[in-house]
């Protein structure tokens, strides 16, 4: 009898070459116990729960909130640089809003620029108006000052 050579034969070498890899492809795709969440349980139904919650009732408050400010954006903007025509850019500000945003880059290029005919036909390019509310403010407060020292005054004088 002949003794087998503890080295491979090139043929078997080949076989084994071709068969090592289908091997551990087929133990790679047998099914392996799978764990989707590191909870169980009541705990993986109480986190569903709260996660729903912030799905459905918090989530879209917030994006409604968010899509609400970046909307009246133009508005404040053109009341900050006081725009002759911040109440038309309110009411496309509104109309933007209803009609899911198509009009908001209208009113953002209108709250920026100059009103160059309204320049032309008042001499200026704000609304003096919106400026000429915190003057009438400070104007009341030091005409009251002066009325208090005046009676402050009359108090003093012997009669």
């Amino acid at each position: 009898m002949k003794a087998r050579s503890p080295i491979l034969s090139p043929r078997r070498r080949s076989r084994l070459g071709v068969m090592l890899p289908l091997i551990l492809f087929g133990a790679a795709l047998l099914p392996q116990s799978a764990h989707a969440s590191i909870f169980h349980g009541e705990t993986l139904d109480s986190i569903a729960n709260g996660i729903s919650w912030v799905v459905l009732v918090i989530a879209p408050i917030i994006g409604i909130t968010v899509f609400w400010l970046v909307h009246v954006m133009p508005e404040k903007i053109a009341h900050k640089k006081k725009h002759p025509q911040t109440h038309a850019i309110h009411c496309l500000c509104l109309l933007s809003l209803c009609f899911g945003g198509l009009l908001w880059p209208i009113a953002w290029l209108w709250a920026y620029t100059k009103p160059v005919m309204h320049k032309l036909a008042y001499g200026t390019d704000v609304d003096e108006s919106l400026g000429h509310l915190a003057e009438e403010v400070k104007d009341e407060q030091s005409e009251i000052e002066k009325l208090r020292a005046r009676i402050a005054e009359l108090e003093r004088r012997p009669s």
